[in-house]
């Protein structure tokens, strides 16, 4: 059974399937994917893994059907307005195992309940306690997680903690509506001109101006028919704001944290009374035809002031002497494009197809009478026509920079996977938009009917060109004219040995790229010995191995003694978040910003009778009345007896943890971190601790006796602020770790160097941003070769076999039959399992001149099968966050440049390889001289 939520973000196009067959990945939120498989996991759950005698109002198994019954239940009731709840996803995860977990015989002998919801590592601790806010750039499925508000009640029932963080579902959508929880409300910074006073307004990207004007007026006590709103984007006026529009915040172009400017009528005028002159783009008609609609300019800010259509010159030809603007070396096709929030993975596609030159060509004519208004598959014109305004603006002169705000807000509307300001995959956007400009631009108005046909053992010339015939009949445009080729499918039955042959058309070529089938995964073992206390190890394990493999790769590491075992714990902030306790747990759940500490003990420490203690570092520092408390260094983790201790008791186990730290000891055998697999890993920088709620609650009455003790030793739950003194007959918990903090003072650092303590925990793996000199390398032509070499298909796409009458595991095979004019080629970096989203560093080597394809073509129709590259979309850094920018080569000058969202650069063609090539951009070299872009008509 599917988590609810799941189909939440899912498109529910109705009538809206696509009658050619796509080759692009599928656009399905991660979030689905996510709950999905935990709910698959979920319904694991052995009801005998419960926990040892733990006071839980419900167990395991019926935590586990109660959360799946509701989220089934908000599955069936979808509607706009419906609330959800924001959870970090580093406590779902610890819930979701805990109520997942199956334990093997003999393998462990107790589940590890999570402590209360804390929600603390997503929310900007600048934010107000009422009203938190979560931190920028957070990626769903990976730091939080999305919850209905029935579970979110039951979870709270059971677990406590919080704080909450409550968000709505909101359709979007063109043909047809999709449901998506708006977890990022528009922020809008309001400027009052009265004053130049600023304040932060909140509301949904789906309230209207009408709106924004109530609110606004509200918050600064202004009469509704006194007000004035402008858009005030980059601290200019661009659009007053319509008081009784019911276009949306999003339909207006209002962007997350852009400004906006409050004016009242009959007061002083401000400084802050801005113009938007100066921003009108030197943009040339020619003139104008009995046909053409001829726009007014475009002002730099995305918003059109005239008609649809302009008629304008060739950028790419000299003007002749003529003072148009359009001087002999102004480089145009040089603008750069403003990065919104996020929006670099557009920018990067955008520049690659602004520098295409047949879609520049015809982008920059009058395409109007191409618009299909009434094809249900597209966007009734809007999609193209957007594209074409901004294609012209990044080939004007007078603006180094445009906004795409006008584009993004449309890519939004009609591709809702798109809005917001997430990060996104620069080829699914790419994949989308030709699609789209291909449905908005199809001279096809009515699509006859086509049955497929078999090839039946007609040779391959027939079929094939029957098929494009056939295409072609019912898609024609300027994409489909450049951008489409097609390749062969041949489909063989094990059984019958039936050969079945299709011919389908490619927008691009998605080329797998070798990958490892092993993990490299740093981990810090903690000794606690009098020569070192930590010392990271780098070791490898399968990819989709076990926490068993990781502890036999490490244990061999660190030479691991027959009798004693390792304790996993991954730590945040300066506290263990949770056990790795199941050897039977993927390392997928593992992620490569984690923190992980293996703790290492004597098998006779655990076991039976025995519960975890661990002891976290505090150092309070005062100032004034309030108390601001600090976690420091790495927690110490021990194994005690379940019976009750005395403070005494808890004040030597401290004592005997501390005591490699003592100062006392000789310099010969001071303690230190130690060597990374032989070398020194680099432990300088701030402390990472951060601070605690500045209303922690601690009760300073120690009972009598403390003074003969070595610490001042609290209590403190799970994730809890408060700090309690330790009561007479202090008894470990079983079924979780106890938490006990010492209090940290001039007198401890005197006598213990909490320096050894105080140290940056490695990464599980860090990628290097910016990779240049990756070690390994692969050629284009291998990719192609892998990507044409015959595989079985999977028991999930098993093939119907028309002989057999059965479905089956054909044998599939692809080739190259026809190549378009612009060949995009899109090298598979990014894999996804069941868990793990992962990016492949290698570096492709790729032929930026002379790329000969013909041996790769079966089709011999004298069409030149040489290729030049002359644009590059570049993703930089790892999974969830990195950074696009796009090479491209400006044909008239024959360079190279960088751009990197408004930032644009020459860089020298030697520069362009790299490991950080995504999707590559060639265009046939044709035998004649026929570059019909330069060419006037």
């Amino acid at each position: 059974m599917a988590l609810g939520i799941g189909r939440c973000l899912l498109e529910k196009r109705k009538g809206h399937k696509r009658d050619r067959e796509s080759d692009h990945k599928s656009s399905s939120p991660y979030l689905c994917r996510f709950l999905s498989n935990a709910c698959d996991s979920i319904n694991m759950v052995n009801s005998d893994s419960e926990s040892m005698g733990c006071d839980f109002p419900c167990t395991l198994e019926e935590e586990r059907r109660i959360v799946t019954g509701l989220m089934s239940e908000a599955e069936d009731q979808l509607k706009e307005g419906n609330l959800y709840f924001v959870i970090s996803n580093r406590w779902y995860t610890s819930w979701k195992r805990c109520v997942s977990q199956e334990i093997s015989s003999g393998e462990a002998s107790e589940v590890t309940r999570p402590g209360p919801i804390d929600n603390h590592d997503i929310i900007d601790s600048e934010s107000d306690a009422s009203d938190p806010q979560l931190l920028k750039n957070l990626e769903e499925a990976v730091d939080y997680v999305l919850v209905p508000e029935q579970v979110w009640k039951k979870l709270v029932e059971w677990y406590k903690g919080g704080p909450p963080i409550e968000r709505k579902l909101i359709s979007q959508g063109f043909h047809s509506k999709s449901y998506s929880v708006e977890v990022y409300p528009l922020c809008l910074k309001l400027t009052d001109s009265r004053d130049g006073s600023s304040s932060i307004i909140r509301l949904s990207k789906q309230a209207s101006v009408g709106q924004l004007f109530e609110t606004v007026c509200a918050a600064r006590g202004v009469s509704k028919e006194k007000a004035r709103i402008w858009d005030y984007f980059q601290k200019s006026k661009s659009v007053l704001l319509d008081p009784l529009s019911e276009k949306t915040l999003e339909e207006s172009c209002l962007q997350i944290d852009q400004d906006i400017l409050l004016e009242v009528d009959g007061s002083a005028s401000s400084q802050h009374d801005m113009s938007s002159a100066g921003n009108e783009l030197a943009l040339v008609p020619v003139e104008p035809t009995a046909n053409t609609m001829l726009s007014q300019g475009t002002v730099s800010n995305g918003h059109s002031n005239g008609s649809m259509f302009s008629l304008w010159k060739n950028p790419f030809k000299d003007d002749g002497g003529s003072s148009s603007g359009f001087g002999k070396r102004d480089k145009r096709g040089l603008a750069g494009l403003q990065n919104l929030g996020n929006t670099c993975f557009m920018n990067s596609t955008l520049q690659c197809l602004a520098h295409t030159p047949p879609i520049v060509d015809y982008f920059l004519k009058d395409y109007s009478g191409d618009i299909n208004e009434d094809n249900p598959l597209g966007m009734r014109g809007e999609l193209a026509v957007e594209f074409g305004e901004l294609l012209r603006k990044l080939w004007s002169s007078g603006q180094n920079t445009v906004a795409p705000r006008s584009f993004k807000t449309k890519l939004g509307r009609f591709a809702p996977q798109f809005s917001g300001y997430n990060q996104h995959d620069s080829q699914e956007m790419l994949s989308f938009l030709l699609d789209g400009l291909h449905e908005d631009l199809n001279k096809v108005k009515q699509k006859p009917y086509i049955e497929s046909k078999d090839s039946d053992g007609r040779p391959d010339d027939e079929v094939a060109d029957e098929m494009w015939k056939y295409h072609k009949a019912r898609n024609d445009s300027v994409i489909v004219d450049v951008c489409q080729g097609q390749y062969k499918s041949t489909l063989v039955c094990p059984d019958c040995g039936k050969i079945s042959i299709t011919f389908d058309p490619f927008m691009y070529l998605t080329l797998p790229l070798p990958t490892s089938r092993t993990r490299s995964m740093t981990v810090a073992v903690f000794y606690g010995d009098s020569n070192r206390l930590l010392t990271p190890y780098t070791v490898t394990v399968p990819r989709d191995g076990s926490l068993r493999d990781l502890s036999s790769a490490l244990g061999a590491a660190c030479g691991l003694k027959d009798d004693e075992s390792l304790l996993f714990a991954d730590v945040f902030s300066h506290k263990v978040f949770k056990y790795l306790d199941n050897p039977l747990e993927s390392l997928n759940e593992i992620k490569d910003n984690d923190r992980i500490v293996a703790y290492r003990f004597n098998q006779m420490h655990r076991g039976p009778g025995k519960a975890k203690l661990e002891i976290l570092h505090w150092e309070p520092k005062k100032f004034g009345i309030g108390r601001d408390t600090k976690y420091f260094g790495i927690p110490l983790v021990t194994y005690v007896n379940t019976e009750p201790l005395s403070k005494s008791d808890i004040d030597a186990i401290i004592s005997g943890l501390l005591s490699p730290l003592h100062r006392t000891q000789s310099s010969s055998s001071t303690v230190h971190v130690g060597e990374e697999n032989g070398h020194i890993p680099d432990v300088a920088g701030e402390t990472s601790g951060i601070s605690s709620p500045k209303d922690t609650e601690i009760e300073e009455d120690n009972a009598a006796g403390d003074g003969e003790l070595s610490f001042n030793v609290f209590f403190t739950e799970t994730y809890s602020s408060s700090l309690k003194p330790l009561e007479p007959g202090f008894v470990a918990n079983p079924c979780s770790a106890t938490k006990v903090v010492v209090k940290w003072s001039e007198k401890e650092h005197e006598k213990y160097d909490s320096s050894s303590l105080d140290v940056d925990l490695p990464e599980i793996y860090k990628s290097s941003l910016f990779l240049k000199k990756p070690k390994k390398e692969v050629s284009l032509f291998s990719c192609l070769e892998a990507f044409i070499a015959e595989e079985p298909l999977g028991p999930e796409d098993m093939w119907y076999c028309p002989g057999c009458k059965e479905h089956r595991q054909a044998k599939k095979k692809l080739d190259l039959w026809k190549l378009p004019e612009i060949l995009v080629v899109h090298l598979k970096r990014f894999t996804y399992s069941r868990f793990l989203k992962n990016k492949i560093d290698t570096l492709v080597n790729f032929p930026i001149h002379d790329l000969d394809l013909s041996k790769y073509v079966m089709n011999k129709d004298g069409q030149s099968c040489l290729y030049e590259l002359y644009a590059v979309s570049n993703h930089y850094g790892g999974m969830g966050g990195g950074h696009y920018t796009a090479y491209a080569k400006l044909m008239d000058e024959n360079k190279w440049y960088d751009f990197d969202d408004s930032r644009v650069s020459a860089v020298d063609e030697s520069e362009i390889k790299t490991s950080a090539a995504y999707v590559l951009f060639y265009r046939r070299v044709k035998s004649e001289s026929t570059s019909s872009y330069m060419d006037e008509d």
